[in-house]
């Protein structure tokens, strides 16, 4: 685990495999340890090099003002491209889950030359806030319960590690492994500040960010060849998103998780590694 200066900012750096196999870059969402250790270290045993790193505001990457950033989600795009560049593995297999499939969308659209494939999980075509008309939203019950929660004390690892198991329970994914990753991306915030940590945890600061104008439409200007994992009990981007984008990237092959919600279940790392290593 490292950093790499570029674009101004500093992003902290995770890399498994041979440095010189080639590259599939990680989005985290927002931090890296949104993808699991397993799927990283069998893309590597796939003949790969992966690197999955934390976004701005998060990680270990540069944290700045976490209540008005000054970038905007092409910002966010434009360092994966840069990224990409700075390791060497241009053009790269760029994956994105959750918010950072947002952010490898816009890449892919934006930087055309620096990727040759998109994986995105668990993610939409359309941020921050409501939808488009035929796109399903967050389930409200499930948002009722989520945020019906006490906050913790951020700066408590405890109280925020069982708060991750609890939310985990909600949206239909593994507590323990929600409770584990918590208290990993506690271990790594940089300070004590409990603001930092919120941020940390819930990925806040993408909901602050300037997505304008929409991309949405330009989805059938992808020209990489496109996977599009989609959990299908997802409560938070439930799975009528992955089917939009999917239909409207052409060629997209569409993989369902049949048991999954928002995160990647180990029982499902084995069958997304196969996928993702078939794009090339």
């Amino acid at each position: 685990m490292t950093t790499v200066n570029i674009n101004e900012v500093t992003l902290g750096i995770e890399s498994f495999g041979d440095d010189d196999a080639p590259l599939v870059l990680l989005v985290g969402g927002t931090t890296m340890l949104s993808w699991p250790d397993t799927l990283c270290e069998r893309l590597a045993a796939g003949g790969r090099r992966v690197v999955r790193y934390d976004l701005r505001d998060s990680g270990e990457s540069t944290t700045r003002d976490l209540e008005a950033p000054a970038y905007t989600l092409r910002g966010l795009a434009e360092d994966a491209a840069a990224l990409a560049d700075a390791l060497g593995g241009r053009p790269a297999h760029l994956a994105g889950i959750g918010v950072g499939g947002m952010v490898a969308q816009v890449a892919v659209l934006d930087h055309p030359g620096a990727f040759s494939a998109l994986t995105l999980v668990g993610t939409r075509a359309v941020a921050p806030g409501p939808p488009d008309a035929d796109l399903p939203d967050h389930d409200r019950a499930t948002m009722r319960r989520l945020f019906a929660r006490p906050a913790p004390d951020w700066a408590d690892r405890e109280a925020v590690a069982d708060f991750a198991a609890s939310g985990a329970e909600v949206l239909g994914n593994d507590p323990l492994a929600a409770r584990a990753v918590a208290a990993r991306i506690w271990d790594r915030t940089p300070g004590t500040k409990r603001l930092v940590h919120m941020a940390n945890q819930l990925g806040m600061v993408f909901s602050r960010l300037d997505c304008e104008p929409r991309w949405r439409e330009r989805l059938p200007e992808i020209g990489v060849p496109t996977l599009v994992v989609h959990g299908r009990h997802d409560r938070f981007f439930p799975v009528g998103n992955g089917e939009a984008i999917a239909r409207e990237v052409p060629g997209a092959r569409l993989l369902v998780l049949e048991k999954a919600s928002t995160a990647i279940p180990d029982a499902a790392v084995g069958e997304v590694t196969e996928a993702m290593l078939a794009l090339g």
